[in-house]
């Protein structure tokens, strides 16, 4: 038996681009362009210069790994809710249907007010469930979200100039947004288990946009056009983004959507803190607004929430329970 084998990373197929002159305001258009030209290729970067302090960073891995080292029995106080909120054990998740369960762990929050509440207008959002036997969860989870919302923000500023578009065009309706963070906790993975087997199988990722911050183990893998599998192993000091289907749609497939894995073969556990940015559930997705109304998109329109519901319904068991 072996793991899923994959080719070595290719910077010419994944590109490091600086958003700092997006973030400070000193060549926006240049940034714009240069994740213009990455969002019509693979639809993978990876970013510096993206601003979240390491301490923050640090502290929300030490965190996020002293809740899944923890006991299961305190775990199930947080089981994932029907507002995808919570704890989400091993095998909660399998992204097609003929495909073994995913071997990760996850613990998903999201956006809340800043006295906690939570709009309740959306069947995927609801109340953020916190441990109580780790006090300092909630802080510490909370901060990692709000740096790296805001780090969505300014791709998503990048990504309408790169279009021609005003900076605010995908931001015009995130004042209540989907955006959902997760801390994402890979066990090894034994060999014996073959090549079938992943810490998370293939898949494109459903909303808008996503954030993910590595750890040193590696494991993520890529698939290319023609189909072969490339590693995207992390880089220090960086993020990796990716394109979601959502952005895809948006964008009339101007912008590309990859699929993409996760093989743990390193002996050891692996931790990913990811922000998926997605705007408010009403938010129209429709590319006549970008290319206008005589335009004849591959998709029809559909809003943010209603493509969600429908892609969580076919990926997660507790939802068909």
């Amino acid at each position: 038996m072996n793991y899923a084998q994959a080719k070595r990373f290719d910077d010419d197929l994944i590109p490091v681009i600086d958003i700092s002159p997006l973030r400070d305001g000193s060549d926006p258009l240049a940034v714009g362009k240069a994740l213009h030209a990455a969002s019509s290729g693979l639809g993978f970067i990876y970013i510096k210069g993206h601003g979240i302090p390491d301490s923050v960073i640090e502290t929300a891995r030490e965190t996020a790994l002293r809740f899944f080292r923890s006991n299961p029995d305190d775990k199930e106080g947080i089981r994932i809710s029907a507002h995808h909120r919570g704890w989400l054990g091993q095998g909660g998740a399998k992204m097609q249907d003929d495909a073994k369960a995913d071997l990760k762990e996850s613990f998903i929050w999201g956006y809340q007010a800043e006295d906690g509440s939570v709009p309740g207008d959306h069947p995927l959002r609801g109340p953020n469930l916190w441990p109580d036997f780790l006090p300092d969860m909630q802080s510490h989870a909370m901060a990692y979200f709000a740096h790296a919302h805001e780090v969505a923000h300014h791709l998503m500023r990048g990504f309408a100039l790169g279009l021609g578009l005003d900076p605010r065009f995908f931001l015009r309706n995130s004042e209540r947004p989907l955006s959902r963070a997760s801390f994402v906790y890979y066990p090894p993975q034994p060999e014996e288990m073959g090549t079938a087997q992943f810490g998370v199988g293939p898949h494109t990722d459903f909303g808008v946009l996503t954030v993910l911050c590595q750890d040193s183990v590696g494991g993520l893998q890529v698939q290319d056009v023609n189909g072969d599998w490339i590693e995207a192993p992390p880089i220090e000091g960086s993020l990796i983004v990716n394109v979601g289907d959502l952005l895809a749609r948006w964008t009339d497939h101007a912008y590309t959507s990859t699929p993409h894995r996760v093989v743990n073969s390193s002996g050891r556990e692996r931790l990913s803190l990811v922000l998926a940015f997605d705007p408010d559930p009403e938010t129209v997705i429709d590319a006549r607004e970008i290319y206008g109304a005589a335009h004849e998109p591959r998709e029809p329109a559909t809003t943010c929430g209603d493509y969600l519901v429908w892609r969580f319904e076919k990926a997660f068991s507790y939802r068909k329970a």
